[in-house]
């Protein structure tokens, strides 16, 4: 028998006192206890049979765990990722087995396509009924596998800790996503010895790779040497959080920079070197112009194929350099010249001593000179229409000159989207949040509860279609129950737009299931007890954003929209970036 009066050290004597004192408590409570030991402040969620002893234990720790009770498990999975983009810490989101779980795969799928921290837990039927098809039994662990970075599951309660810890450590390391805990029943009531360890290595698991010195230097060789230089900023810049490093290496070298639909916000709009949004539906003069670089410098992001257009035709002038976290992606849809497997803010720290000040005029020359065509073109009589129905660019534009580019703007997928991304100017980091990868309608609604409860003293304002409203429409009943002042401006065009603008150009407008017969929006809204009103004329539309944004409460403001417009600049399926289209 260990005498604790003849230990011979501190060390022994303190884990003699630890063993004594370790307290035995339930799987459930010890869940709820290694999240508060994470930081978790808050969780999304939606309870039932199999996950009851977890909720049961939360009404002991509501004083330090916020529950946000949504009315879908995947709207609690968008609540979950949009904390985690808005606030930097990894999101949780809870649901119950069978259907709970499964209605969390899309949200799962988002969070894993856009790089996103969130820890989901499951529930599972006890332990001794798995795998006999027993009521609301469902494989998640198998299901979920493919879009998850990580999952696991628990059968006993003791390994409730360890495992807890490591999804933590694998979400929120290297290139962040989600994972997934199946807990079943029985483990959650079992009983275990409570300690903690947050976990700082997994043999196998090298998130971080010693920095790539001699990869760089060449960079920064190219860098010196080019003439047309483009710098293209996607998500891994705000991950990583090299906003400013990104700043101080465009501003030392003089090289614009174009951003991604995920890269947007980590480079201030109203900079003199900002050149706009790649992409599908980005600005002219940065499509135009990647065609024209000699030298890539791609930070952080992955070379999608709405970025790239034709991989045949994409770049072909250009020495390319990639700096990414996740070797996978490097040489994966376009081979590059210089790979830096690293992160983003560790790699431009190092760059920047290395390169030589520059200004680029004559280059930067020419994206003033594309950028004046397609504000002629496509901007202005989008955003400052002489006559005809509201176009959403101008109820953008006007909301970002009103709260000078600093609210955070959350939207829905589609023409709504593209608007938002086009006509807003963001100012500070990590201010969009919208669904990328996975382009999931419904994102928005429940992304915006995310957000304004990450950052509840920053205006939220969400830009939705009247399609992905009514995906998620039921949310409306979680910012009633919890009183969630977000300002949501919801597109009215009756139409799934985004399907039926490629139904005009490209299907001899036979539209096909894209026209909706929608309700009175407004009635819904006031239903739910929500401050709403309706907005059809032009001369209507400045008072009405103005007392949405001034309103203290949450705000639904319905915009009757042109029924058939069009997202322009285009790069149409199968053209090169080049080929981008400013006018049908």
């Amino acid at each position: 028998m260990f005498n604790y009066d003849k230990a011979e050290s501190m060390t022994e004597r303190a884990e003699f006192y630890e063993e004594k004192t370790t307290e035995e408590i339930t799987g459930a409570e010890a869940l709820l206890r290694c999240l508060i030991e994470e930081g978790v402040d808050t969780i999304f969620g939606y309870p039932g049979g199999a996950i009851m002893p977890v909720y049961d234990k939360l009404l002991d720790y509501k004083e330090k765990i916020r529950h946000i009770l949504t009315r879908h498990e995947q709207g609690a999975a968008h609540a979950a990722q949009a904390y985690a983009m808005v606030t930097g810490k990894p999101g949780v989101a809870f649901a119950t087995s069978g259907p709970g779980a499964t209605n969390l795969i899309t949200g799962i799928a988002n969070a894993y396509l856009d790089s996103v921290p969130v820890v989901f837990i499951t529930a599972q039927v006890v332990s001794s009924l798995i795998g006999t098809d027993a009521f609301q039994e469902t494989d998640i662990i198998g299901i979920s596998m493919p879009v998850t970075k990580w999952n696991c599951q628990i059968k006993r309660a003791e390994e409730i800790p360890e495992m807890v810890a490591k999804a933590f450590y694998i979400a929120t390391t290297g290139r962040p996503g989600p994972v997934l805990i199946d807990i079943t029943k029985d483990a959650q009531t079992g009983k275990l010895p409570f300690k903690y360890k947050k976990c700082r290595f997994i043999r196998s698991y090298n998130p971080r790779k010693p920095l790539k010195k001699k990869e760089i230097e060449s960079a920064a060789i190219l860098i010196n040497h080019a003439e047309k230089p483009l710098i293209l900023a996607g998500h891994g810049v705000l991950i990583s959080k090299a906003e400013n490093e990104l700043r101080e290496f465009a501003e030392k070298t003089g090289i614009p920079v174009a951003v991604t639909l995920l890269g947007m916000s980590c480079f201030p709009a109203n900079h003199r070197l900002y050149a706009g949004m790649l992409g599908m539906h980005g600005n002219l003069a940065p499509n135009k112009l990647t065609n024209e670089a000699d030298v890539i410098i791609a930070i952080g992001m992955r070379f999608d194929d709405r970025v790239t257009g034709n991989l045949k035709k994409y770049a072909p002038e250009a020495r390319i350099i990639h700096i990414e976290i996740d070797e996978a992606e490097i040489n994966k849809n376009v081979n590059v010249d210089i790979e830096i497997n690293n992160d983003a803010r560790e790699a431009l720290k190092y760059l920047i001593p290395l390169v030589n000040p520059n200004s680029h005029e004559r280059w930067l020359r020419e994206f003033r000179i594309n950028d004046k065509i397609e504000y002629n073109t496509v901007i202005k009589p989008e955003i400052k229409p002489e006559k005809g129905p509201i176009k959403m660019g101008e109820v953008v534009n006007m909301v970002s000159e009103l709260t000078k580019g600093e609210a955070i703007i959350v939207t829905d997928v589609g023409q709504n989207q593209m608007a938002a991304a086009r006509y807003y100017k963001f100012i500070n980091p990590n201010t969009l949040i919208t669904s990328g990868g996975m382009g999931t309608m419904g994102f928005g609604l429940p992304a915006s509860i995310g957000a304004k409860i990450g950052k509840p003293d920053v205006p939220v304002i969400a830009f939705l279609g009247d399609g992905g409203f009514q995906m998620t429409i039921q949310e409306l009943g979680t910012i009633l129950h919890h009183n969630i002042p977000v300002k949501l401006i919801m597109f009215n065009n009756f139409f799934l737009g985004m399907v039926r603008q490629w139904q005009d150009m490209f299907f001899q407008k036979r539209y096909a299931s894209t026209e909706l017969v929608n309700p009175d929006f407004v009635k819904i809204c006031s239903g739910y007890d929500i401050p709403a009103e309706r907005v059809t004329e032009r001369e209507e539309l400045t008072q009405a954003i103005t007392r949405m944004l001034n309103a203290n409460s949450p705000y639904f403001l319905e915009i009757h929209v042109e029924k058939e417009g069009t997202i322009l600049p285009m790069v149409e399926p199968g053209a090169s970036v080049s080929e981008v289209k400013i006018s049908k």
